[in-house]
């Protein structure tokens, strides 16, 4: 991480919809046994004083503009992770009803990490790549837009 930001960044974490995988794996960043503190980066409860918003599951018709809401308190520059596979495509739950799938049909992501549920190591270092973000756009330049993760569906043969 660069140390040219001022300040640790905050994380604050919204599950939109999630089997709870994800948010399991993501307090185990928490833990001493991976301590995501090490890094600066505190977890804190308020979106008013956060600067990376992580997200775990679908998003559906019902949590939308909770989602929208949580990402609109927080101050700029701000950063969103998308944990899980459910995050960045709705997942299993992507044919449901009431599911509009990823979090990017809602906020704006900068940060995918992939996996169902992603391991802890991979969750720090989006979260990482979410502080270099945040240091980039304190400085004003424009960051580019993370890409999807790309997915092969595999049909099983009879």
């Amino acid at each position: 991480m660069n140390n040219s930001l001022a300040k640790s960044p905050w994380v604050v974490h919204y599950n939109c919809n999630s089997c709870n995988g994800c948010d399991i794996e993501f307090l185990a960043c928490l833990t001493p046994m991976y301590d995501l503190e090490r890094f600066g980066i505190l977890h804190i409860g308020n979106p008013k004083h956060a600067d990376v918003l992580v997200v775990t599951g679908s998003v559906n018709h019902r949590n939308a503009r909770v989602l929208l809401n949580v990402y609109n308190q927080m101050p700029d520059p701000k950063v969103v992770v998308a944990l899980g596979v459910c995050s960045s495509s709705g997942g299993v739950f992507a044919e449901g009803y009431n599911v509009l799938g990823g979090v990017d049909k809602v906020i704006p992501v900068d940060v995918f990490v992939p996996g169902c549920p992603p391991r802890p190591e991979s969750m720090i270092d989006g979260i990482l790549e979410a502080a270099n973000i945040l240091v980039q756009k304190s400085r004003g330049e424009q960051v580019q837009r993370a890409e999807k993760p790309k997915y092969t569906v595999v049909a099983m043969s009879e």
